[in-house]
């Protein structure tokens, strides 16, 4: 089927690049003219406006998914793309935004018969090859239409068994996407799915500073050790209760770099951690670990351990994230602004993860 893709940085050139895989006529548009025409070399079309973009949409109802940073960028971009649709065409916004922006966007949306679909993405820089997971929020006439979508880019079954006693459940989600509910729940979903994975990496990374620490000055000699953490985690990746993908990522990051030299330790966050930690106060529900691998990366930029290098390291493997300022790009950043006096910092939006 035909679908417009607006954004084509990291995941949404990647997402292109699956859907036309999967045979999808694929349609794109990203201010980079190079980086639009070279997915035209590989089979999307290109568009040169985002008008021209909706106006070759030929199938009906017209389909647009926006890959952009949650935030104004994308709060703007979904405007204009709205009036470029007419009533029944489908807005999809895969980026990372907050999930009541949604709720509001599509009550919006409706009044002119617009139809908004909000997909949290997981998949990060590895989801061409290994597929998506998609988490859907929206009405189910439009999440419906677009399942051939969904279904291109979600990894499929796999080798994964079903589980035990799922006789009467939706079986897309075994598919690896799910319809979660209406607009916002997608987002939602994925929110907290982002919020855990701040748990699960900081255990990995405190874990790991122990281990490192274990060979410390600081203790008695006969109860310091010398662990070769790079082989410690390639041993829990193999029939280890902690198996996981974050491990792979950590074990890689390991193998090629033991002490993690080329790692600062400073751990950025790109909002939902927080918009969990919001949703867990806002439903009086204990997050206490989630709550404190937010902090973490917080305390991170002022200083630095084995454990936030192991976390930018996560970081880079899933999601291709760079550490953003450099220890000592930072200290001449801190003593200009004191030289400068206060300033007033205005928010731009998150970025996507």
């Amino acid at each position: 089927m035909q679908i417009g893709i607006v954004g084509l940085g990291r995941m949404g050139g990647n997402i292109a690049k699956r859907l036309m895989q999967a045979k999808h006529d694929v349609f794109v548009y990203d201010i980079d003219t190079n980086v639009r025409n070279a997915l035209g070399q590989q089979g999307a079309h290109p568009a040169e406006t985002l008008e021209s973009l909706a106006d070759a949409l030929t199938e009906h109802p017209r389909a647009i998914w926006v890959m952009l940073p949650a935030g104004k960028i994308t709060e703007g971009m979904l405007a204009h793309l709205a009036s470029c649709l007419a009533a029944g065409d489908i807005l999809i916004d895969g980026g990372n935004s907050y999930y009541k922006d949604d709720i509001r966007r599509a009550a919006e949306f409706a009044k002119s018969g617009i139809r908004y679909v909000d997909v949290g993405t997981s998949g990060g820089v590895w989801g061409l090859e290994r597929g998506y997971c998609l988490m859907i929020g929206g009405d189910k006439d439009a999440v419906d239409h677009l399942d051939p979508i969904f279904a291109a880019l979600a990894p499929g079954r796999g080798n994964i068994p079903v589980t035990p006693g799922r006789t009467s459940h939706d079986r897309r989600v075994e598919q690896g996407y799910i319809h979660a509910g209406p607009a916002g729940a997608g987002h939602f979903v994925k929110m907290i799915h982002n919020g855990i994975e701040y748990g699960l990496m900081q255990a990995y990374a405190e874990g790991f500073d122990i281990l490192a620490s274990k060979n410390s000055d600081s203790l008695p000699i006969d109860q310091r050790f010398d662990l070769n953490i790079a082989d410690i985690a390639e041993v829990w990746r193999r029939g280890s209760v902690v198996t996981s993908w974050l491990l792979d990522l950590s074990a890689a990051a390991l193998a090629k770099d033991p002490e993690l030299a080329h790692f600062t330790g400073y751990v950025a966050d790109s909002g939902e951690g927080r918009w969990t930690v919001e949703a867990a106060v806002e439903e009086a529900v204990p997050a206490e670990v989630l709550t404190a691998a937010l902090f973490t990366r917080f305390r991170s930029r002022q200083d630095h351990n084995f454990a936030e290098k192991m976390l930018s390291a996560m970081r880079l493997g899933f999601g291709g994230h760079r550490e953003a300022e450099a220890p000592q790009q930072l200290g001449e950043i801190i003593a200009q602004r004191r030289a400068k006096g206060p300033t007033l910092v205005r928010d731009e939006g998150d970025k996507t993860a």
